[in-house]
């Protein structure tokens, strides 16, 4: 890694008015049409951009930076329909770094990304970027859903500049990266969403560019997929090219990333060395939501998710209904899940997973089957059961997802609670032992006596 700045990012703020809508383009159409009118509408940036270039050619040794930005002004406003997603955050990444981001649900996190990708312009503050940028956003983003596979590949590449021949060099590494050769000139809007990732990481990873965006997206794709893209962006970055990396999976984050920051309510709370930033994260998260055992959103705007779907609570309960946060291992562990669908979705469903603090995946479950194939507009409540003899004595964070595979999420998947399991009152011979694994099955043993 070397001593270059190829991200700055300066007193950056970005609010939001809630009922108001961004503008962006609905089609591929209206898309292009926006990529013309772009020089025009951003000539007086370039303009300042070109003073700036002016001015830091004998200061700085970095060429060509890209900056987005407005001037700053500090954010003063105290109207309730305002909402500042983020505040006034400050941080460099040098060229070859990691850097991790993480935080709780509406920390800032994919607002950050989505300026650094400028799929989004800030409220003020300035941002550097020094070199192409690839971004790897939310699953249903970056393609065109009526182009082919390979189709979208050669777009990608153009969209950064590549020439035909340098795409051409690199077609049959991203075909075999994300295993899906059958499937190369079928629309991407058939694909499932496992695929869709593989091919959009795989073009985000193998294009060349200097800056590397991946949000949580990784999640979609099987165990096997995520190991191979971890080791992928290791290795860019030992090439020497940035990654900005979000993630919940705390075990990720430490082993891949050096330095993280920590986002709450859109400030920069930590940026440091990742075990530390990671233990700051969980020793929050563990002093937020360790006494009572459920989160409740009485505010429909404020909660999870989007216009068709939003979550209302969860709640870790008892076979009796007592809500808690500390279980005997031995008992059944009842999660609760209160949503409300705002019109008719076709095809939805929830997934959950239970993480140690090192972000191991004890197992996963989702009530696909259990699903009508059409949930109609309502309030819903959905409930499944952990069979006692299950758990070990840890603790563990509880993630859920909320989405329609293959097409879109819905609720981006998030730790929302975190509980412990404890022996009591255990006629076993392992009374108050933790044993080695996310897991500690009480199993069923025969034993008989043989001549």
């Amino acid at each position: 890694m070397s001593n270059e700045v190829v991200i700055s990012v300066q007193n950056l703020s970005k609010r939001y008015r809630i009922g108001a809508r961004e503008k962006a383009s609905n089609n591929f159409r209206e898309a292009l049409v926006d990529g013309f009118k772009a020089p025009i509408r951003n000539f007086s940036r370039l303009r300042k951009l070109t003073k700036f270039e002016d001015n830091m050619s004998t200061e700085s040794p970095l060429p060509h930076p890209r900056s987005t930005g407005a001037p700053r002004s500090m954010p003063s406003s105290k109207r309730d329909d305002i909402i500042w997603a983020l505040r006034d955050i400050s941080f460099e990444v040098k060229e070859g770094e990691i850097l991790g981001i993480i935080g709780r649900n509406g920390a800032g996190k994919s607002t950050l990304l989505k300026i650094l990708s400028r799929i989004t312009e800030p409220t003020s503050g300035d941002v550097r970027l020094f070199g192409r940028v690839a971004t790897l956003l939310e699953v249903g983003t970056g393609f065109h859903p009526e182009l082919t596979g390979r189709e979208n590949i050669y777009l990608n590449g153009a969209i950064l500049g590549m020439r035909k021949g340098e795409m051409d060099r690199k077609f049959d590494e991203i075909v075999d990266f994300a295993e899906i050769d059958k499937f190369l000139d079928t629309p991407v809007k058939r694909y499932s969403s496992g695929m869709y990732v593989r091919l959009a990481f795989a073009v985000a990873a193998h294009l060349d560019p200097e800056i590397l965006l991946i949000d949580e997206v990784l999640a979609v794709g099987d165990s096997a997929f995520q190991r191979k893209c971890l080791g992928k962006m290791d290795g860019v970055a030992k090439e020497g090219r940035t990654v900005i990396f979000v993630s919940h999976n705390m075990g990720t984050i430490r082993s891949l990333c050096a330095r993280s920051i920590l986002l709450v309510d859109g400030t920069v709370a930590a940026d440091s060395a990742s075990h530390h930033v990671v233990d700051m994260y969980l020793s929050s998260f563990n002093a937020q939501n360790a006494p009572q055992g459920e989160v409740r959103w009485t505010e429909a705007e404020q909660a999870p998710g989007c216009d068709e779907l939003r979550l209302r609570s969860i709640r870790l309960l008892t076979t009796t209904g007592e809500v808690k946060n500390t279980f005997d291992v031995e008992k059944p562990i009842l999660i609760e899940i209160t949503y409300q669908t705002y019109r008719p979705l076709y095809g939805m469903r929830i997934v959950i997973q239970l993480r140690t603090q090192e972000g191991e995946i004890a197992f996963a479950s989702t009530d696909q089957c259990q699903r009508p194939d059409k949930s109609e507009r309502g309030q819903y409540r959905s409930t499944v059961a952990i069979p006692g003899g299950l758990l070990n004595h840890i603790r563990y964070f509880l993630l859920v997802q909320i989405g329609i595979p293959g097409v879109r999420v819905l609720v981006r998947g998030q730790e929302y609670l975190v509980f412990t399991c404890v022996r009591q009152n255990s006629k076993s011979s392992y009374v108050s032992m933790t044993w080695p694994g996310v897991l500690a099955p009480d199993l069923d043993w025969s034993i008989e006596k043989l001549d």
